[in-house]
C-alpha cells in the first residue's frame, strides 16, 4: 500500500539508523505489516500495519497506517488522551498504544515513544547487559554545550534513546564546529522531565560525564562519512570503525 505521509518510511529509517534493526514481514496474508524486534531477545518493540478506519473507531473509508508501541500502563493512559494516539489494536491495551501515522503525531514525539518501547522490551539484568556506544547531536544554536562542559564535567541532556547507566555517549557538535567533540559516560538515566517548546519535547533526561574533549584533531563529518555516518540528526548507535579511529587518534579515555 502507499505511504501518503512518508511517516512509515521515516520511522523505519529512524529505527535502522538508531538501532540497526530492519523491519520484518512475517505474514503472507498480510504483506504490509512490519515487525521490529530486538536482535538478541527477539522481542517485538514495534509493529506497523494498515488497519481499517472503522476498526479503530475512526470516520471515513479505507485503511490507515498505525504504529503499535509498548509504553507501560500509566503512560499509556495519559497518551491516549492525545490526538492521534489510540488504545492498541490487536495488542494488550493496558501496556501498548497505536499511533496514527497520518501526520497527527509529530515524528520527534514518535521517536521518543519508540525509544521507550525499545527500552521496555530490551531490559536485562545489569550484570548481563553489554555496554552500548551512542552518537548524539548537539546544536550550538539552541544550547552552548561547550560552555556547559567548560563549567561542569557532568551535565543533564535529553534522553531520546535507549541509553543505560554506564553506556558511552559521543557528542557531535553541529555547525560551525561540525565534528565529534566529546566522549561521555551516562551516570544516571530516566530522570523525569516535562519540557515543551515549539517542536522540542523532553520527557526524560540523562546525566552524562565528560570523559574526553577532542581539540587537536577534530573528528570531522568527512571522517565520519568514511564510517557510514553521513549526518547526525538524532541519537544513533556509534559505528565500531569510527570508535577505533577515534581511539587511534586520541587513545582510550579512562572509563
Amino acid at each position: 500500500m502507499e505511504d501518503p505521509t512518508g511517516l512509515r518510511e521515516e520511522v523505519l529509517k529512524l529505527v535502522y539508523d538508531r538501532y540497526g534493526v530492519k523491519e520484518e514481514y512475517l505474514w503472507h496474508e498480510d504483506p504490509d505489516s512490519a515487525v521490529l524486534r530486538h536482535k538478541e531477545n527477539r522481542k517485538w518493540f514495534a509493529l506497523i500495519m494498515y488497519v481499517k478506519r472503522f476498526s479503530l473507531g475512526l470516520f471515513g473509508e479505507g485503511s490507515i497506517d498505525v504504529l503499535n508501541l509498548k509504553c507501560g500502563s500509566d503512560l499509556a493512559g495519559s497518551l491516549r488522551l492525545r490526538e492521534g494516539i489510540l488504545p492498541a489494536y490487536h495488542m494488550n491495551r493496558k501496556h501498548w498504544i497505536s499511533i496514527l501515522l497520518d501526520g497527527t503525531v509529530p515524528l520527534d514525539q514518535i521517536s521518543s515513544l519508540i525509544d521507550i518501547s525499545f527500552d521496555l522490551t530490551e531490559r536485562k539484568s545489569a550484570s548481563s547487559r553489554r555496554i552500548s556506544t551512542w552518537l548524539i547531536p548537539a546544536n550550538p544554536k539552541y544550547y552552548d554545550v561547550e560552555a556547559a562542559f567548560d563549567e561542569n564535567e557532568v551535565i543533564d541532556w535529553k534522553q531520546s534513546s535507549s541509553v543505560h547507566v554506564g553506556d558511552i555517549v559521543y557528542m557531535y557538535v553541529a555547525s560551525p564546529c561540525s565534528a565529534i567533540r566529546y566522549k561521555c559516560r551516562a551516570e544516571e538515566v530516566d530522570i523525569p522531565c516535562s519540557f515543551s517548546s515549539g517542536k522540542l519535547n523532553i520527557t526524560r533526561l540523562m546525566r552524562i560525564r565528560r570523559l574526553e574533549k577532542y581539540d587537536q584533531e577534530p573528528i570531522s563529518l568527512d571522517l565520519m562519512k568514511e564510517s557510514g555516518v553521513a549526518y547526525v540528526r538524532g541519537p544513533r548507535s556509534m559505528p565500531e570503525s569510527l570508535v577505533r579511529e577515534i581511539e587511534m587518534r586520541y587513545g582510550k579515555a579512562e572509563s
